[in-house]
């Protein structure tokens, strides 16, 4: 067996074979990065059926990030695996607000989870940031409810669990938000950050997509 070491080189031959594992598909080029960076991140397939774009999120994704949009995690983990130097090149910076004392606090006081209290701090503070929930629930059903106070640029909403994980990606494909995400159960971190990650990529090809 031939050891590829080089990491260029290994993205590269993984590429080659999800692409003729993967087969003929519909996505349009911008999607199927998108789609091809989860199940690098996964090793998964089933992300090529579950996940959903809606009219124009790609663009509008794409667009904040250009203008410098801040983005915001639902939770540490997603704030970490983000491209931040990819992201900064545009004067983008990642925010993540849910071990803040004050939200925490809140959080306590209210009886709610900390990640709905940071998606309402992130509404108050970041209007038309991009969203990426790759972990939390309550944290899309909040952003969702909070649609119009946030006008978000883009959600990328795919937590993953078994409560309310499914509902509130079900939620958030009938908004009209502009959204990506990935119905059903699975989710998680890597999804979250490969859908950015992929994004903050295309947003500095030198051809605008």
């Amino acid at each position: 067996m031939t050891r590829i070491l080089n990491p260029e080189a290994i993205e590269a031959e993984s590429f080659r074979i999800i692409e003729h594992e993967l087969g003929p598909h519909s996505f349009s080029p911008e999607e199927f990065a998108v789609v091809r960076r989860a199940i690098h991140a996964t090793a998964d397939f089933e992300f090529a059926r579950s996940i959903r774009f809606a009219p124009g999120a790609i663009r509008s994704g794409i667009e904040a990030i250009r203008a410098g949009r801040s983005l915001v995690a639902d939770v540490q983990m997603v704030q970490a695996g983000i491209n931040k130097p990819g992201l900064a090149k545009f004067g983008g910076e990642v925010y993540c607000f849910i071990s803040d004392d004050d939200v925490v606090a809140a959080a306590r006081t209210a009886g709610l989870t900390r990640a709905i209290m940071s998606m309402r701090k992130a509404a108050e503070r970041l209007p038309g940031a991009i969203y990426a929930v790759g972990n939390a629930p309550t944290a899309l059903l909040e952003l969702v409810r909070l649609a119009e106070q946030t006008r978000p640029a883009l959600v990328v909403g795919v937590p993953v669990g078994f409560v309310s994980a499914v509902e509130s990606k079900d939620e958030l494909a009938a908004s009209s938000l502009p959204f990506i995400t990935a119905l059903g159960r699975k989710g998680g971190t890597p999804v979250a950050v490969s859908i950015i990650n992929a994004l903050i990529r295309l947003a500095g090809e030198s051809e605008t997509p």
